[in-house]
């Protein structure tokens, strides 16, 4: 199979990198995200994990993927896939009670800009993701943008995801 890419954008701020897909590593959760693309929504800056920026979205997969290769301490460029019932996110406190309710399940595509990341949730305990692409272009601007994100807020922001 000929390596894929895709393109991730804060639409706002006009930054964009670029990813490949880790095919070899996460083949069904690759496909699952490359069958929706393009997607988009408000991007969060993450509370617990440190350096991740993410966006919410309704279960495009036919089936959840497998826990392929996972990870609870990312690395700079990571992108990971999370599933998550409402049940766990579904609270104010965490600030997507607009779009994450109890019954419900909500997927979280995320972005890990820099070191020194822990997927280690208060509630909930450890939070493994599925690692399934790598940004090779781009990550040093998306870095500042997400610093930036963090110091001045995420309201108006989307983050985007399409094919290269």
């Amino acid at each position: 199979m000929a390596e894929r890419y895709l393109e991730i954008t804060l639409v706002k701020r006009g930054i964009t990198c670029t990813a490949r897909l880790l095919d070899d590593r996460a083949p069904i959760t690759c496909e699952a995200v490359w069958k929706s693309l393009p997607l988009s929504g408000d991007v969060y800056h993450a509370k617990y994990a440190r350096n991740e920026i993410y966006a919410l979205f309704p279960p495009f997969a036919e089936s959840e993927p497998p826990l392929e290769n996972p990870t609870v301490t990312p690395i700079p460029g990571d992108l990971c896939y999370f599933s998550f019932a409402g049940t766990e996110l579904g609270t104010g406190a965490y600030g997507y009670d607009r779009e994450v309710r109890p019954g419900t399940t909500v997927v979280d595509l995320a972005l890990f800009y820099e070191r020194n990341n822990l997927l280690l949730n208060g509630d909930v305990g450890w939070v493994p993701g599925i690692v399934w692409g790598q940004v090779v272009d781009g990550l040093d601007a998306m870095a500042e943008g997400c610093n930036d994100l963090w110091r001045t807020g995420a309201a108006g922001e989307t983050l985007s995801f399409r094919p290269a």
